[in-house]
């Protein structure tokens, strides 16, 4: 083959070889290791399905959110600018999650729903013993 045809192939080798995470904006990594009692008053709003809390951990905090039988730790860090001092939070109607900096929105799943941000919440680890739920990375 010349080297014109190859160019096309080349290219699109390059292209497939990077990944989108480089290009993703850094949130720092900090340890991570929480242990939480679901049948302490401190987490009522985890015994219903959609409810959440906010934890003092991660690197701006996290929020853990409860998915039916199963829970979802998220950084409260926004992807789309990891430097600003906003935290992604519920919305007041406890309908979606929202950076009030730069108004990415995103599901209780940590998905993208609006805004600038094309990236999903870091998720943190989940497991769950007894009444003790343990958040990890």
């Amino acid at each position: 083959m010349t080297i014109p045809k190859l160019l096309p192939i080349l290219s699109l080798f390059l292209l497939l070889s990077c990944s989108s995470d480089e290009l993703r904006p850094r949130i720092p990594d900090v340890p991570v290791s929480e242990q939480i009692n679901l049948q302490s008053q401190l987490y009522n709003r985890l015994r219903q399905d959609g409810g959440y809390v906010y934890l003092q951990a991660g690197y701006k905090g996290i929020i853990l959110i409860r998915q039916g039988s199963s829970y979802l730790a998220f950084e409260q860090t926004c992807p789309y600018d990891p430097s600003t001092s906003c935290k992604v939070e519920a919305h007041e109607s406890n309908l979606y999650l929202i950076d009030n900096c730069c108004g990415s929105q995103y599901n209780f799943q940590g998905g993208v729903m609006a805004g600038p941000t094309v990236y999903g919440l870091k998720q943190y680890n989940t497991s769950l013993s007894g009444s003790i739920l343990y958040v990890t990375n």
